[in-house]
């Protein structure tokens, strides 16, 4: 008996001191709409099967990337490496940032532009030389700065998904669910930094039209997307884009067809929008350790959209197999290729083994 009283006193413990230990989060309550089926355009399938891996146990978490004008592809690993894989294959370190590279597009100058999620925004030159264009705006500082694109006239448009948490408890900032993010936007021409938007769920990829007129911006935890008119009558408006998306939207991308690809590294979890209701239990769950926490099931999924919010395609690897947790799909060449933020490989697939489009890409 005496020993049944001490495991007891020893649970009694254990358990007063989770309760009693301070949340990290200031968890909001939010109730999320009933998930669209995966049907029609969305029906499962296995497209992405047909993917080459490209880089295969080479790269860790290879999370963007982008091809340059010479057929090489360049990507921002987990060990904040930029790396280049050259069109015969072979892997190159490239630079080191000393963060975590993430998103990245070119300018008209060669430079690769980096949001990098502890650095803050980086251009870096062709002989490779590191630069930090921006660190904060209006004063508060980045704290995960995560996709970025490039309007026509040069301006540089990027996110900060949050500026409460950093990149490895992008958990916490989920189960909080209180509006962290930003959209901002970087002129080269007097070095200035500017928000466009703040109060945004998680600012992730971001893409402007080729037109120049707006951009979209994925706001990944309340399963959409928005679109900020950057000109014209709407000039400074946001409108949404495509809402109650089947899953996380991550990084996003437009081809030359004018079709925007969309990268969702994991399906909606039913387990996660019950727990939004209830800001109590999240705080609860949030001091669980991370391997306790509610975990995605593997999946790899992309959905292409027109420029009217119409989903038109979409490529699964059901049991992310071949690829899952996609972050990124950009067209170029011909191809999409897909990022990951903590696989091992790089996938590309041809756009004409799309059904229903056509060879052509960004």
């Amino acid at each position: 008996m005496r020993w049944l009283l001490l495991v007891l006193l020893a649970v009694f413990l254990i358990l007063g001191g989770f309760l009693l230990a301070p949340t990290p989060i200031d968890s909001q309550a939010w109730r999320a709409p009933v998930p669209p089926e995966l049907s029609g355009v969305l029906a499962a399938n296995e497209a992405l099967q047909q993917a080459e891996l490209l880089a295969l146990g080479e790269v860790y978490g290879p999370e963007d990337t982008i091809e340059d004008s010479q057929g090489r592809l360049y990507a921002g690993t987990q060990d904040g490496k930029v790396v280049r894989v050259w069109p015969d294959g072979r892997v190159e370190e490239w630079v080191v940032t000393g963060g975590r590279p993430l998103g990245m597009v070119f300018d008209r100058q060669g430079n690769l532009i980096v949001a990098d999620a502890w650095k803050g925004l980086l251009s870096i030159s062709p002989q490779g030389d590191l630069r930090v264009l921006s660190r904060e705006s209006g004063g508060v500082p980045f704290h995960f700065t995560d996709d970025v694109d490039i309007a026509p006239d040069g301006r540089i448009y990027f996110t900060d998904a949050s500026s409460r948490f950093q990149q490895p408890d992008y958990k916490l900032d989920l189960l909080e669910m209180r509006p962290h993010g930003r959209l901002l936007r970087y002129n080269p021409a007097n070095g200035r930094t500017e928000t466009l938007l703040d109060r945004l769920y998680f600012a992730n990829g971001v893409a402007v039209s080729p037109g120049g007129n707006y951009l979209l911006v994925n706001e990944t935890w309340k399963y959409r997307i928005l679109k900020y008119w950057l000109s014209g009558p709407k000039v400074g408006q946001v409108e949404v884009f495509a809402d109650n998306l089947p899953g996380f939207p991550d990084n996003l991308a437009v081809d030359d067809q004018g079709r925007y690809w969309v990268a969702f590294p994991s399906l909606r979890d039913d387990k996660i929008d019950f727990m939004h209701r209830y800001p109590w239990l999240k705080e609860l769950v949030a001091k669980l350790p991370a391997w306790l926490q509610p975990k995605p099931r593997p999946y790899g999924m992309v959905v292409a959209f027109d420029e009217r919010g119409r989903a038109l395609v979409s490529l699964h690897d059901t049991q992310g197999q071949h690829l899952q947790e996609i972050t990124s799909v950009n067209p170029s060449g011909g191809h999409l290729y897909f990022g990951s933020l903590h696989n091992d490989r790089i996938g590309r697939l041809a756009l004409q083994a799309v059904p229903g489009l056509g060879e052509s890409g960004r």
